[in-house]
C-alpha cells in the first residue's frame, strides 16, 4: 500500500496545552514575553518554532497571527489580513527553499472538530526530510465550478472533494502582487462564510496551502465528524447543495 507513514510522539502530545476546550487554561501564545526559538517577526505577527515536536523526524513551526487571542480571520482589517498571507506565504517559501525538506506542509485548524488544541489563531509548518510528496494531493482535487475570479485567482467549489462535502478552493494563475491580496480576501470571505453564514454554521474548520509543482493552492473546508463511510471505505461524498453554496457567497459578497 502505498502512503506516508509517519511516527506520532504521544508523550510529547501529553504535554501541549489545551485551551480550546478547556479555556481555564493559560495560553502560551498571549504570554508573548516567554516565547522561545523566534525566528522572525511582523508587527504583531510572530514565527517560531514549536515547542511541542510531535511528528517524529520533522521540523513544526508556529505563526502566530496577532496579539488578540479571541480574535479569527473574519474579524481582520484587510490590511493586516493581506500582511498575514504574505508573511505565512514567505516563510513557507524559505522552508522550501532552504533544501532541508523534501516538502514543507503549511495549514491552519481552527476550533474543536479541526485537530487543533489552541484558540489563540495560528498557522502551522511542518517540514518533512521524507515524504512522497505525489501522495500529498491529487489535481482533481482542485477541480470545480468556479464562484468567483478575480486578479487572477480563481475561487471554486470541489466537484471531486479530497474527504466529502463542501470544499473551496482558492487557485492563482501566478503569485503577483495583487494575486497575493486576491487570495487573502478570498480566504478571508470563505472563513467568514463558514462561520457566520454557512447552512450548517461550524465553528472547526481547516486551510491548506499546496506546492503544485510552481503554483500554489490552497483548500478550505468546514469540519463536522468525519463521516464514517469515508473512514471506513474511502468513498468521498459530493453534495447536492453545491449550487446553493455558489449561490449564496456570490449574492453575498460579490
Amino acid at each position: 500500500m502505498d502512503i506516508n507513514l509517519m511516527g506520532f510522539d504521544v508523550s510529547a502530545a501529553r504535554h501541549k496545552p489545551e485551551t480550546i476546550r478547556h479555556r481555564e487554561q493559560a495560553c502560551p501564545f498571549c504570554d508573548r514575553a516567554n516565547l522561545t526559538d523566534v525566528i522572525a517577526t511582523e508587527g504583531d505577527m510572530i514565527f517560531l518554532r514549536n515547542k511541542y515536536n510531535v511528528i517524529e523526524g520533522a521540523d513544526q513551526f508556529v505563526l502566530i497571527e496577532g496579539r488578540e487571542c479571541k480574535s479569527d480571520m473574519p474579524a481582520y482589517t484587510k490590511e493586516h489580513m493581506h500582511a498575514l498571507i504574505r508573511f505565512g506565504l514567505r516563510m513557507w517559501q524559505e522552508l522550501r527553499e532552504s533544501g532541508r525538506y523534501e516538502a514543507v506542509l503549511f495549514f491552519k485548524n481552527y476550533g474543536p472538530l479541526s485537530g487543533g488544541t489552541i484558540r489563540h489563531p495560528h498557522m502551522q509548518l511542518v517540514g518533512l526530510p521524507h515524504v512522497k510528496k505525489e501522495l500529498l494531493c491529487h489535481p482533481e482535487e482542485f477541480r470545480g465550478p468556479a464562484i468567483h475570479e478575480r486578479d487572477g485567482v480563481i475561487l471554486n467549489v470541489s466537484d471531486v472533494p479530497r474527504i466529502g462535502f463542501w470544499e473551496f478552493n482558492i487557485l492563482p494563475k501566478k503569485l503577483t502582487s495583487a494575486a497575493i491580496d486576491t487570495t487573502a480576501d478570498f480566504i478571508q470571505i470563505i472563513v467568514d462564510f463558514l462561520t457566520h453564514h454557512f447552512g450548517s454554521q461550524t465553528q472547526s474548520y481547516n486551510i491548506f496551502f499546496y506546492d503544485l509543482g510552481g503554483r500554489i493552492a490552497v483548500k478550505l473546508l468546514p469540519r463536522f465528524a468525519t463521516p464514517p463511510i469515508f473512514v471506513g471505505y474511502g468513498i468521498h461524498f459530493r453534495p447536492s447543495s453545491l449550487d446553493e453554496a455558489i449561490h449564496a457567497i456570490r449574492q453575498r459578497y460579490f
